[in-house]
């Protein structure tokens, strides 16, 4: 890809989830990674990218102790480094993006929206999806192939129930499947035109929106894909913590190894 210039990019950091499944009964930005809570190993890979003018973080609505985390980074940052802009977070993910656009600032060009909880996430990965925005793509997302086969199902009745709950009803090609992670980058007209889009949508739609991508496909606008990375796991579950553990207590170090 030929050198472009950067647009002025603000990242919109999703943080607001719960964390049930974590078990810690806190919120998931909260709990600890290496001795520091998941939400700080992001905003140090964001800010460690260099792509960022601007970092939105969206919390939980009313969590003083995150809030005070992220004012203690934001200390840190006081001798340069993107302006950190804190945003309570809505009753749905699409709520809480929405926010975040909300607080950009003015004169911003592209945004990246990632996800707290790919804590581990290499700069590589920024850098990969700000080039391809940079280059002139409306919309760009990271992706990795899929290893394993993945068949759809549908669930069983009568008589056929007796047997198991689902039945197979077809299997994908796996050539053509891609595991979505995030960033996921746009220009900040396209995910604008896409949210105003989306509040058109009824609650079985709504429910059925799995990603900010998926907003821009309805829109006809192509999205486009670039390498991720195996370190870029979601912590979602005990074992996805205990695999994040690993990688940064891995020989190299979590932010150097490319998967």
């Amino acid at each position: 890809m030929s050198e472009s210039t950067p647009l002025v990019t603000g990242v919109i950091v999703v943080a607001a989830g719960s964390g049930q499944r974590l078990g810690y009964g806190i919120p998931k930005a909260a709990v600890p990674l290496g001795g520091e809570p998941i939400l700080m190993h992001a905003l140090r890979g964001i800010v460690a990218s260099g792509v960022a003018s601007q970092v939105c973080v969206v919390l939980p609505a009313g969590d003083e102790g995150l809030r005070r985390l992220c004012r203690d980074f934001r200390e840190e940052l006081a001798d340069g480094g993107p302006l950190l802009t804190l945003v309570d977070g809505g009753a749905t993910r699409a709520d809480s993006v929405r926010a975040g656009m909300a607080a950009l600032m003015d004169g911003t060009e592209a945004v990246l929206v990632h996800d707290a909880a790919r804590a581990l996430t290499p700069e590589s990965v920024f850098h990969r999806v700000s080039e391809a925005l940079a280059a002139g793509a409306p919309a760009v997302i990271p992706v990795l192939p899929v290893v394993d086969t993945v068949k759809t199902v549908a669930a069983t009745s009568g008589e056929d129930s007796v047997f198991a709950p689902e039945v197979v009803t077809g299997t994908a090609r796996r050539e053509e499947l891609r595991a979505v992670q995030t960033p996921q980058g746009f220009t900040l007209d396209t995910l604008v035109q896409a949210h105003q889009a989306a509040q058109g949508l009824d609650q079985q739609q709504s429910a059925a929106v799995t990603d900010d991508a998926m907003l821009v496909e309805m829109l006809g606008t192509p999205v486009y894909a670039v390498r991720g990375s195996t370190q870029s796991l979601k912590i979602t579950t005990p074992l996805d913590l205990i695999f994040a553990e690993g990688l940064l207590e891995g020989p190299l170090g979590a932010r150097w190894v490319e998967g």
